[in-house]
């Protein structure tokens, strides 16, 4: 029986490792496109609706196994122009969604919402007057600079419904990780704890 060369057992040796580091490459490449298209996707923040809660230029994580929607969430979904929009839930399907009460608060099944936490600190819940019943399968969506967001208010003035089907929601963003300056996790209001 003849034996292998040192030098030919070095060369299978190295094309063995080419191959594994290759089929690792590949297997972390295919990895993470899966998660991209089904479990996690980036979001970049266009516009100034969100402020301040997200500002433009930031970006965020998406989770796509958010399950259903719940009242301050923030989605990205398929707006009413057919586009990638994030917002936040402030009813779901059932709710009856009012401005405003005597203190000019958003109320959501007659309980006020306390926005301070996340409306922006020089705006006001709404310009214009609101009562919405919400149906069953869709969500009433605002942005958190209500002066500059064109959201479920505008909507229903133009298309005389203003609300966004669940079916439409893309994901729950769910933390913010660019710039890293502002890196954090996205949680839901307290204020919403309380509406029933």
């Amino acid at each position: 029986m003849a034996v292998e060369p040192e030098a030919e057992k070095e060369k299978s040796g190295k094309g063995g490792g080419l191959r594994e580091s290759l089929f690792l490459l590949v297997c972390g490449v295919v990895v993470a496109l899966l998660l991209q298209v089904f479990v996690f996707q980036s979001f970049h923040i266009p516009s100034e609706s969100m402020e301040n809660t997200l500002l433009v230029g930031d970006r965020v994580v998406v989770n796509k196994l958010h399950g259903d929607s719940e009242r301050g969430d923030l989605v990205v979904f398929k707006s009413w122009n057919n586009e990638d929009t994030i917002k936040r839930v402030i009813a779901v399907g059932g709710d009856t969604v009012k401005c405003c009460d005597a203190k000019k608060r958003i109320t959501i099944n007659g309980v006020p919402l306390e926005e301070g936490s996340y409306l922006h600190p020089d705006d006001f819940p709404s310009g214009e007057s609101f009562e919405k019943v919400v149906p069953k399968g869709r969500l009433w969506v605002m942005g958190d600079h209500r002066t500059a967001s064109a959201d479920s208010r505008a909507q229903e003035e133009r298309l005389g419904d203003g609300t966004v089907s669940e079916s439409d929601v893309i994901g729950r963003a769910v933390a913010i990780y660019w710039p890293f300056s502002r890196a954090t996790v996205l949680t839901r209001p307290e204020s919403f704890l309380k509406v029933r």
